[in-house]
């Protein structure tokens, strides 16, 4: 209950009593119940509200699924990751297309980039690289 224990509750009692006093304190305890009763109106009618819109399919949701204290994201990424790995390193049959692997993938993009970027001659042991003043 909001994280009170029952001494807590209690003491927060006595001072409630004490600061304000037993005259007025019924009323203030009747509009705390008038509050509460209200709140739980309001979350009654929006459940109903919600279930008339979306329909029985709201029943058959498991929410227990959806509970996001369940997630481990160390879990989630190391599932995300291993996925590919393992559809690379998947044994093939004899009679089955190999599985294509993200390294040609990436040697083609190699490939590309190095036909777009010209690339100047090698620098020797010790010779400083070019400076362009107007470069920056």
């Amino acid at each position: 209950m909001l994280g009170i224990n029952g001494l807590e509750l209690v003491v927060l009692a006595i001072i409630a009593v004490v600061v304000l006093g037993p005259e007025r304190l019924p009323e203030y305890a009747a509009q705390l119940a008038r509050l509460v009763k209200g709140l739980r109106r309001m979350a009654t009618g929006a459940r109903e509200q919600l279930r008339e819109e979306v329909g029985p399919e709201l029943d058959e949701v498991d929410w227990r699924k959806l509970d996001p204290r369940q997630y481990d994201p160390r879990r989630i990424i190391k599932e995300a990751l291993l996925d590919d790995i393992e559809d690379v390193f998947k044994p093939v049959s004899p009679g089955a297309p190999k599985p294509v692997a993200a390294a040609p993938a990436a040697a083609a993009v190699a490939t590309r980039a190095s036909a777009t970027v010209p690339i100047g001659p090698r620098l020797e042991a010790g010779q400083s690289a070019p400076y362009d003043l107007e470069a920056t």
